[in-house]
């Protein structure tokens, strides 16, 4: 049995990123061997141009296409529809991506705006889940991202978003907007 090649046969069945510890369960072999295997079958991958690349997201290792040809993935598995996330939609699971777990009306005090229809649509769309109760008073539901977020934007977890930091102005603008918004005095 050559291990490479048993890699490749989990990893073209599997509908979900399997896990480093699983492969090495069924294949018998260390994790950190299977981490090298992996290593290798991305790096031959890569060299060879294929049209597809073993990547690591969410956890876990899956067979995907090239980035080089995804114009011709998305004609094919879109027919020209692209399904995108609207502003609010984007907003919103950015919020819940880096406060979670969040509840909705912590959500919506974020926004500014009621954010029950789009965390239903993200919920929908399995980009956002249930994962708890907050012990405070009413018992809100606590809502945090999913491993097909982490997917989705190529991410294999949380600890790989860009620091909040780089989107922040400096406290001079803040300040400057504050006092450019700041109603002018009655006479």
């Amino acid at each position: 049995m050559q291990p490479t090649a048993a890699i490749e046969a989990v990893l073209t069945v599997a509908t979900e990123p399997v896990a480093p510890g699983l492969l090495a369960e069924l294949l018998e072999l260390p994790v950190e061997t299977v981490e090298s295997l992996c290593g290798e079958l991305q790096a031959a991958y890569e060299s060879e141009g294929r049209g597809f690349a073993l990547v690591r997201v969410a956890g876990g290792y899956r067979l995907q296409s090239a980035e080089a040809y995804a114009g011709y993935v998305e004609r094919f598995v879109l027919d020209g529809a692209p399904q995108k996330l609207s502003a609010a939609a984007l907003e919103t699971l950015a919020v819940v991506a880096y406060k979670q777990p969040v509840s909705r009306s912590q959500i919506s005090a974020i926004r500014g705006v009621n954010a029950d229809g789009v965390l239903r649509l993200l919920t929908s769309r399995g980009y956002v889940e249930e994962v708890g109760r907050d012990p405070g008073p009413g018992q809100p539901v606590l809502f945090g991202t999913t491993s097909l977020f982490l997917e989705r934007l190529g991410l294999d977890s949380l600890a790989e978003l860009p620091p909040l930091v780089e989107f922040v102005p400096p406290a001079s603008t803040v300040e400057l907007l504050e006092q450019a918004l700041r109603p002018e005095p009655e006479a």
